[in-house]
């Protein structure tokens, strides 16, 4: 590999570490809220009601609302949904003179600015992927509840189990096996979309890269590592999806 240069490298050794820390932070915390949030859109874009009123209010409060912000928010690039979230619904919130949290009282002007000071491209990476997240894995939820027999549902309702019960204790863990795969997509998927967050400021990876680029005016050397670190991410991530799929299968042939 000839005039790489490793001097480089090795003097902003410190600033890729941390990038790879904060990756991996942004990640893992994404990864939880967008499948929790999935769910929840999930099974609210499955709710209905047979009959009596609460079918109609099912379809039009709560599925009419789940099926129109999947809608959007897989129709709109990511990019643009981190620049709406941090300069426009963070500061909603957390705005030091009339943000909604700070006006009702719930957090003082002084958290709030040191907030948004040290922790707002970092809170707004986190709103935005787990927003964006939150659509695909709904998709994913719906489509593996479906597949599951719907008289494994009627069985469990007839037993005298409630739908919630029947929904933790029978469909989701057998569709969970079955989504294995996609979530673990969605997950290396987030893995990479965390870096369109070193835009708004956020010190991961692709920041650390532009950083040493902007200081050396040359690329090669930081985003060749990089991609190279997430490549590892990706592919141990692939790795641990692949060996809780083989431990699922085993559980399903005894």
């Amino acid at each position: 590999m000839s005039g790489f240069r490793w001097e480089i490298i090795q003097e902003y050794l410190p600033l890729f570490i941390d990038g790879a820390i904060m990756t991996l932070k942004c990640t893992l915390i994404c990864v939880i809220t967008g499948t929790l949030w999935g769910l929840t859109l999930g099974l609210g874009r499955l709710a209905q009601a047979p009959h009596g009123p609460w079918k109609q209010v099912l379809r039009y409060a709560v599925q009419l609302p789940v099926r129109i912000y999947i809608s959007a928010f897989r129709g709109t690039p990511l990019f643009v949904q981190i620049m709406v979230v941090h300069f426009a619904l963070i500061p909603l919130f957390i705005n030091p003179r009339d943000g909604v949290l700070v006006s009702g009282g719930l957090m003082s002007a002084e958290f709030a600015r040191a907030l948004r000071s040290d922790y707002g491209a970092f809170l707004s990476c986190i709103v935005a992927i787990t927003l964006n997240a939150g659509a695909y894995v709904s998709e994913i939820f719906r489509a593996g509840i479906q597949s599951i027999d719907s008289g494994q549902m009627e069985a469990s309702r007839s037993l005298g189990m409630t739908w919630g019960r029947t929904m933790r204790k029978v469909i989701l863990p057998q569709a969970f096996r079955r989504m294995l795969p996609p979530l673990g997509n969605n997950a290396i998927a987030i893995v990479k979309d965390s870096s369109l967050a070193s835009a708004i400021g956020l010190a991961d990876l692709a920041y650390a890269a532009r950083t040493v680029s902007g200081a050396y005016a040359t690329y090669w050397e930081p985003y060749l590592v990089i991609s190279l670190v997430y490549w590892v991410f990706t592919f141990l991530l692939s790795l641990l999806v692949q060996l809780l799929e083989k431990r699922f299968g085993k559980s399903d042939s005894r």
